[in-house]
């Protein structure tokens, strides 16, 4: 296996009204919703991993601890980086960042949230056989 700590991939939406914590049902207010911004994270962890796991492997999410600090309205870009930081036999630990846009804050990029999560690798076909009760 192919996998060393510092493999870190980016991914960036606009937030949109499906992305709202009234969309998903987390909360009643139009920002981007925490479930949806945990979302993004796992993406770009899946994403700075990816080639580098053996065929037949994937990785899935088991934990994640996520601190959400400012609101994101729809219409802002929001960066979220996700950084591998250990590798351990099959778990993964990665720490990430989510920035969105601010015109006028200082550096004009602020934290809107940031957190770790790990993943365990697992065989694709047999974790889909088990969890479909197979």
């Amino acid at each position: 296996m192919s996998l060393q700590a510092g493999a870190r991939s980016s991914v960036a939406i606009v937030v949109t009204e499906a992305d709202t914590a009234i969309a998903v049902g987390s909360g009643d207010v139009p920002v981007l919703a925490t479930p949806r911004l945990l979302a993004i994270a796992e993406a770009a962890a899946v994403q700075a991993i990816a080639g580098a796991l053996p065929d037949g492997q994937t990785s899935v999410g088991t934990a994640a601890e996520l601190r959400h600090n400012l609101a994101s309205p729809p219409g802002t870009e929001v960066v979220v980086e996700a950084e591998l930081t250990d590798v351990a036999d099959r778990r993964l630990t990665f720490r990430f960042t989510a920035v969105h846009y601010r015109p006028a804050a200082p550096g004009d990029w602020v934290v809107v949230g940031e957190g770790t999560m790990q993943r365990v690798i697992v065989n694709r076909d047999r974790f889909v056989t088990l969890a479909a009760g197979g």
